[in-house]
This record gives C-alpha cells, sequence and structure tokens, in this order.
C-alpha cells in the first residue's frame, strides 16, 4: 500500500486536511445544540440567537466546501491511479515470458488487469479516507463526551471495544473469501472467453448445453462465495444495531441518573446524544467500508503477485545488441525441459546456415515446435547453448533480436482491425507504398481489392471473417513487411486446400530468398528441396541430410515419405523458388 501511497502522499495529506475540517465543520451543529437549549432557551439570552445560527450557516458552508473539495481531489485521484495501475499491469504482461502465458488462461489475466485494480478507488479514494474521517470525528466527539459525563462515555466505550473485538474476528474471515472469490472470478471469465472464442467448435459438436453446464456451475461457486460474504456483512450490520442499541440504552440510563442528581444539564444530555451518534456512525460505517477495504486489499495482492513476475527483458545477462544478423544459428548439445514436465530436448545440436532452409520433420510431439521456440527465444535451453551468428541467444537483449525475426503460424493470428492494420502490425512505421507492396507479394491485393473497403476491411476477431487461405496471405505479408533475417514457418500451409496453398506458393518461395528458415513440416514434400532436413523423434535428432540423401539411406524419413506419396502431391514453396 505505501508504494502506491508514496508518490501521492502530499495529495493524501491534502485529503485528510480537507477531511479534517470537514469533520470539524461538523461537529458545530452538534455542539451549538447545547448553547441553544441551555443559554439561549434556559436563560432566555436571544441576543446569542442571532450569532449562533450564523456560526452554523458558516461551519455548515465550510463542510460542504470541504466535502466538495475532498471529492474531487480524492475521487479522481483514485481512478487516475486505477489507469496508471492498468496501464502498468498490461506493460508488465507483455514483458513476461511465453512460459508464463503457458500457465494462466488469458481470461484470468484480464481480470485481474480490468477488475481485481477497482477496488483501489475504496482504498486510495474516498472509501478510506471517509473512514479515517468517521474515526477522527469520533476521537472529537470522545473528547467532548468526556468533558460533558466521563461516567456515559465509559459505558459507551465498553459496548463499542466489544464492538471492535467482532469486527476484527469478522474480518478475518472475509480475507479468504474474497481471495477466493478472484480465483473464481478469473475461472468463470477464463472460461466464458474460451467458450466465446470457440464458439464454431461449440456449435459443431452440439455442445452449447454442455457449455452452458459448465458456466453455469462456476456462476454458481461464485454466488455461493458471494453468499458467504453476504452472511457476514449480515453478521456485522446485525452487530452494529445492536451496538447502537446497547449504547442507546446505557446512555438513556445513566443520562437520566445523572439529571436527576444535578450532575448534567439537559442541553449537556441532548448534545452528548447527538455526539454519541458522531461515535455510532463511524463504527457502523466500518462494516460497509472495512468489506470494501478488505476486497481491495486482496486485489492489490493478487495485483502483486502478477507485478512480481519476472520480465524477460531485465535479464542481466542480456547486454549484447545485434547488429544486421547474417542469420547463422547453431545449436550446441541443447537440452530442454518445460517446467511441469520431463526433458522435451536431449543433446540437440546443429547447424542451420545463413540463407539457407533447414525443415523439421517427425511425429506431433517429437521436439520441433520446441526447437522453434528456442529459435525464437520465447525459452531458453535447460543446458547447452543456442548461438545466432556466434553469440549467445541467452546474452542478447530481446529488441535486437526479435526485430529481425518473422514468424508464420499454422494457426494464423489476426486482429480485429483492418487488413492494412494486420499487416502494419510488423511495422507500424512502415509506408503506405511498403504496406501495398508486401500485400502484392502475399497476393493479398488479390482479394482485399475486390471488398468493398478495400484494405480498411476489418477482418473481426482472429480474423473470422477472412477464409484460411486468406488469413495465411495476410500472415505472410506482415512477415514480408517485417523483411527479418531469420524465419519461422510453423506448418503454414498445411491446412490450406490446393487452391488456395498454390496462390501463396510464390509469395512463401518470395519470402525464403536470401532468410535463414526454420520450416516445420508434415507434408514431406514441401521440403523437398530444403537444404537440410533434420527427422525428430522423441526429442532427437533421429537423421539430417538432404532429400535425396535421405531417400538413399532408406531410414526413418524415407519410411515417412513413402507413406505420404500419392496423398500429398503439393507443390514446394522451396521448390517453387528455384
Amino acid at each position: 500500500m505505501w508504494a502506491l501511497v508514496r508518490p501521492r502522499r502530499w495529495l493524501l495529506l491534502g485529503g485528510l486536511l480537507l477531511m479534517t475540517v470537514n469533520r470539524a465543520a461538523g461537529l458545530v451543529l452538534p455542539v451549538s445544540t447545547k448553547f441553544l437549549i441551555d443559554d439561549v432557551v434556559g436563560h432566555k439570552r436571544l441576543d446569542l440567537l442571532l450569532p449562533l445560527l450564523g456560526g452554523i450557516a458558516g461551519a455548515t458552508l465550510v463542510q460542504g466546501l470541504a466535502a466538495l473539495g475532498l471529492t474531487q481531489l480524492m475521487s479522481k485521484a483514485a481512478q487516475r491511479l486505477i489507469a496508471e495501475i492498468r496501464v502498468r499491469l498490461h506493460e508488465h504482461l507483455n514483458r513476461l515470458p511465453v512460459a508464463f502465458y503457458d500457465g494462466h488462461k488469458s481470461g484470468d489475466l484480464v481480470s485481474r488487469v480490468m477488475n481485481d485494480v477497482e477496488g483501489l478507488r475504496n482504498l486510495i479514494g474516498t472509501g478510506l479516507v471517509e473512514l479515517a474521517g468517521g474515526l477522527l470525528t469520533a476521537g472529537l466527539a470522545l473528547v467532548l463526551m468526556v468533558r460533558i459525563s466521563p461516567t456515559m462515555t465509559g459505558w459507551t466505550l465498553v459496548c463499542f471495544l466489544v464492538f471492535a473485538g467482532f469486527v476484527w474476528r469478522a474480518f478475518g474471515k472475509l480475507g479468504p473469501i474474497y481471495r477466493a472469490r478472484g480465483v473464481l472470478y478469473g475461472e468463470v471469465s477464463g472460461r466464458l472467453t474460451e467458450s466465446m472464442g470457440g464458439v464454431r467448435v461449440v456449435k459443431g459438436y452440439r455442445a452449447e448445453e454442455r457449455e452452458h453446464a459448465v458456466f453455469a456451475g462456476g456462476v454458481g461457486r461464485l454466488l455461493a462465495n458471494v453468499m458467504q460474504t453476504l452472511d457476514w456483512v449480515s453478521i456485522l450490520s446485525l452487530a452494529s444495531t445492536v451496538l447502537v442499541g446497547l449504547a442507546t440504552g446505557a446512555v438513556m440510563y445513566v443520562g437520566a441518573r445523572e439529571i436527576v442528581a444535578g450532575r448534567l444539564t439537559l442541553g449537556g444530555f441532548v448534545t452528548y446524544t447527538v455526539l454519541a451518534g458522531f461515535v455510532v456512525g463511524p463504527m457502523v460505517q466500518v462494516v460497509s467500508v472495512g468489506s470494501q477495504l478488505a476486497e481491495a486489499a486482496v486485489g492489490m495482492e493478487r495485483t502483486r503477485e502478477l507485478l512480481r513476475e519476472r520480465p524477460e527483458d531485465p535479464d542481466p545477462r542480456r547486454t549484447v545488441e545485434l547488429p544486421r544478423l547474417t542469420g547463422e544459428v547453431v545449436f550446441e548439445d541443447v537440452s530442454f525441459a518445460y517446467a511441469t514436465g520431463g526433458e522435451v530436448l536431449h543433446s540437440i545440436s546443429l547447424r542451420a546456415p545463413a540463407g539457407g532452409v533447414t525443415a523439421l520433420v517427425g511425429p506431433s510431439g517429437a521436439g520441433k515446435s520446441t526447437m522453434v521456440g528456442l529459435v525464437a527465444a520465447f525459452h531458453g535451453p535447460t543446458s547447452g547453448r543456442v548461438l545466432v551468428d556466434g553469440v549467445d541467444l541467452s546474452t542478447a537483449t530481446l529488441g535486437s533480436y526479435r526485430s529481425q525475426l518473422g514468424v508464420v503460424l499454422q494457426d494464423t493470428f489476426l486482429f480485429d482491425g483492418t487488413v492494412r492494420e494486420n499487416v502494419r502490425f510488423a511495422r507500424p512505421e512502415a509506408t503506405e507504398a511498403e504496406v501495398l507492396a508486401a500485400c502484392r507479394v502475399a497476393r493479398v491485393d488479390e482479394f482485399a481489392e475486390r471488398f468493398e473497403k478495400g484494405y480498411d476491411t476489418v477482418v473481426g476477431e482472429r480474423g473470422v471473417k477472412l477464409s484460411m487461405g486468406q488469413r495465411q496471405r495476410v500472415a505472410i505479408a506482415r512477415a514480408v513487411l517485417a523483411a527479418p533475417r531469420i524465419l519461422i514457418l510453423d506448418e503454414a500451409t498445411s491446412s490450406l486446400d490446393t487452391e488456395s496453398e498454390q496462390a501463396i506458393q510464390g509469395a512463401l518461395a518470395h519470402l525464403l530468398k536470401g532468410r535463414t528458415t526454420f520450416a516445420i513440416a508434415h507434408r514431406l514434400s514441401t521440403v523437398r528441396r530444403a537444404d537440410q532436413i533434420l527427422v525428430v523423434e522423441a526429442g532427437h535428432i533421429v537423421e539430417r541430410g538432404t532429400h535425396d540423401e535421405l531417400m538413399a539411406r532408406r531410414g526413418r524419413y524415407h519410411e515417412m515419405y513413402s507413406r505420404q506419396m500419392g496423398i500429398d502431391a503439393f507443390v514446394d514453396p522451396v521448390e517453387a523458388s528455384s
């Protein structure tokens, strides 16, 4: 909390000052009641009436202006802080490694960024200040109450102490409930995000009812959590009502005896009861504001958990700024294991020559995607080294390396923007001429210019308004515009039909020229002209060589290729480039 408050300590101090003025001015009315009853009415001092009313009116005006300034100052400061924390969280999340996202649902992360920080408006804004103001008013009122009647004040304090002990215990129970709610909300939001994103799969398998049942179950658990919270809040409300009753009874009993004994005036008794309301009010306020602060504290803790995650960039080993690459990539005895499982790559050594094409083939789960993930610096080797132009990739700054890296994936991701915006995503500063040139190379112009809005056509979430082939061409245009030195093609054409694939062969051929390329392929006919083919199985490179060399050996590659012949007659983009 101090980390958030410290840069705003003067603002908070100003808020506390305004709150003090507000509360002090608010005490003028109850205190004046004693003078009105005992002096103006009791002693018939009508000459004091107008000054007394003038003082009340002035105090009320001061109180109102202070309240206005307090709301403007603290409420707006809290909203600015919420916006600042959201921006900071988003920036931090963007810098976290891919491995972090592998272990977290996107819906949960969205919930943390958008919902968890909302409670800060109560922690830093008027909620905390109002509670502090109420406690200050209670303190000032108690001082005045002691002066009027120490005996009545003693009985009142006994009731408050009992209530305070109960509240302390209740908030100890509420903390874990709010923490569990944050987790549940993230799970429900995550499932909803997945369900909406995969609506075609849901409908294709007639799983609407199943998805509804899963979501309803999550909402039910969330509701049960909220009900627990309401149970405790209700109990606290009951306790505060009992407190008011006990305190009122004690004041009436002791006050009546004090008046009869002549130790207390009627005006003093009325003033005391009004002041007691200023003490009871903050105690009751603890129930509502206190629960909000407890929820905000849990949200802050979840936010802090994210900010504690170590980003990629600040790694002290990454100090080398890479110049323009030639693109030679070398694996030296590289092994890799994910945090949640065993080793998936075992002592891999390879050399990918600059400007050449290295094809990775083999069964699913063999480790091909993990290898290109290491090339993209999405992960770091558990042991061994990955070298780019002789530089250990673990020592290179990610900005200088990834600015020279291009990726075209099988599952092409497009943003919910226009065709032009998705192509320009690779290089936002590119000119319009460069964007259009990249679109022509990737054959995007063939379909984009037929749209009513041309390149300003919105493609929809994940590009759903385009066909698979059109999305792939946009992805290739994006890679062409980036002009990378190292290119990764992860099954870039395997899901396309014959016509779509043939339409982008020229684009792929243009993209491969002069670039170090890693191509994962299950269609072996598409890698015949690669400079080297690596057969990967169970985390090992079991064969390597050109297509002709591997076919002559009649080993694992020959077996896979022979099995596919007759069902895979597509033209190779590398072959097309030759």
